[in-house]
């Protein structure tokens, strides 16, 4: 077997590997959500917080999310800077730029190989009817894109993206 072909094989296996361990930690957080019943109100609370931060001192927050790649629900993983959170009419939005750092397509990513993303995210309440009559809040971005259930982690914050925002 020749070395090009081996490395390219051990890259799609290390990106295979990152793919598995990030759906455990979407999964297990999404479970901790519901848990806890988060609301959305409490997540448009933290949300306001995060765009305090970036305002104040241009933080991004790692975020996980999922991807509808043909059918299949895809965990990916970005750094987000949130902008401003307007609610109007009864609805919640994001306003926030996207920082995608892995994508089973494209393996890992570091800031800067891909153009940022403006995003618009809707906070809302999810009624759970699969064990109870139970809701949650629920976070799905609206502008384009199959990307939905966004866990924005408000322990996992860095300050030094600014310059891949534009």
């Amino acid at each position: 077997m020749d070395t090009q072909n081996l490395l390219r094989d051990y890259n799609r296996w290390l990106a295979f590997q990152r793919q598995a361990q990030l759906e455990r930690e979407h999964n297990a957080a999404m479970r901790e959500m519901e848990k806890a019943r988060v609301s959305a109100q409490r997540m448009t609370e933290a949300y306001r917080s995060m765009a305090e931060k970036a305002a104040s001192e241009g933080a991004c927050y790692r975020t996980l999310f999922l991807r509808d790649v043909e059918g299949q629900a895809m965990a990916c993983e970005g750094w987000l800077f949130v902008r401003r959170v307007l609610a109007e009419g009864g609805s919640t939005r994001v306003r926030a730029t996207l920082l995608t750092t892995f994508t089973l397509q494209d393996g890992q990513l570091n800031p800067g190989d891909q153009p940022a993303e403006k995003v618009t995210l809707e906070i809302y309440e999810h009624l759970r009817v699969n064990q109870s009559m139970a809701s949650m809040g629920r976070v799905d971005r609206i502008n384009g894109g199959n990307d939905v259930q966004f866990i924005t982690l408000l322990d996992s914050a860095r300050g030094d993206l600014g310059s891949y925002l534009k």
